[in-house]
């Protein structure tokens, strides 16, 4: 299903592309993004974890990119969002002795599969640098 992980991250990576020698805190971004700290947070340990960025403690502490912007693609982030996109799929398990219900879930797969593929080749063109020069 589709989460906020990708517009969320997506705004942490781009405040940080417009001061890319400043360690950001994590309360001025979550002050950005109105949202509370906490999934800041979260969201930069995975963004730590892929070596993204970078982070020190300490009164002058924050988190900054670790590579450069224009090195970084919108389809990077999408992946490490583990973000699929997906417009569900039905509640109930459907009818196997029905000619759609056998089908309907492999079908819509294939169909997700399809739609994911456009999107990454869309988003693999596109720099961080690029997206955040419109801010």
């Amino acid at each position: 299903m589709i989460s906020g992980k990708f517009a969320i991250t997506l705004h942490i990576l781009t405040l940080m592309s417009k001061s890319p020698d400043e360690f950001l805190s994590s309360e001025y971004i979550a002050g950005s993004m109105n949202i509370n700290p906490v999934l800041v947070r979260k969201e930069i340990g995975n963004l730590k974890k892929h070596g993204i960025v970078e982070s020190r403690e300490g009164k002058f502490g924050g988190t900054k990119l670790a590579k450069s912007a224009e090195n970084i693609s919108l389809e990077d982030i999408f992946n490490m969002t583990f973000e699929n996109v997906t417009l569900g799929y039905s509640k109930n398990d459907p009818n196997p002795a029905c000619p759609v219900g056998k089908k309907i879930n492999q079908n819509l797969d294939t169909l997700y599969n399809d739609i994911n593929n456009k999107i990454c080749n869309q988003l693999k063109n596109i720099s961080l640098l690029k997206f955040s020069e419109d801010f």
